[in-house]
């Protein structure tokens, strides 16, 4: 295209007398000018297919980082769960290891565990039975804050009480 309309001009050029009397200046800025025109005339075209070509490497790039960065979240919402069952893994590890230590300690001082704790209670509750079956009386005793029925408790504060001295 563009050569055709150089012939043209060329034969134009040669043929028209006027064109060899103009200066070197002036055939440049005639030059300057049809380069001009033809690039509004097909400039716009350019520039459309250029923005069109963009648009589509946009959405071509935004799909790229979508797709690489829900990867990346996936990849590192597994290595969160991994290491959250990692962490909880050996905090248990360590809660286990601090209460056998901590028992073992309170063994050695002769605290006694809930279990002994449970079964002293069992035995109490079973004594108490057997005493009131035996005393016949087969009253429920109330129990007292210390554990003692208050007949118990009573008998207990008689003996302990001093004697009275007669004067």
């Amino acid at each position: 295209m563009a050569k055709s309309n150089d012939t043209t001009r060329n034969k134009n050029s040669t043929t028209s007398p006027q064109d060899s009397t103009t200066p070197p200046a002036q055939h440049i800025w005639l030059a300057g000018l049809g380069a001009m025109a033809k690039a509004q005339e097909q400039g716009s075209k350019a520039i459309e297919a250029l923005v069109n070509d963009g648009l589509a490497f946009q959405r071509k790039s935004q799909a790229e980082a979508q797709q690489r960065l829900q990867e990346a979240t996936e990849r590192l919402s597994h290595m969160a769960s991994d290491f959250g069952q990692q962490a909880s893994g050996r905090v248990d590890k360590l809660e286990h290891l601090f209460e056998d230590r901590v028992a073992k300690a309170l063994h050695r001082l002769g605290m006694p565990t809930l279990l002994d704790i449970q079964m002293l209670n069992e035995r109490v509750t079973q004594l108490e039975a057997q005493l009131s079956v035996l005393s016949g009386t087969g009253t429920k005793k109330t129990a007292t804050p210390s554990g003692k029925t208050v007949k118990a408790q009573r008998k207990t504060a008689s003996a302990t009480r001093p004697a009275k001295k007669s004067a």
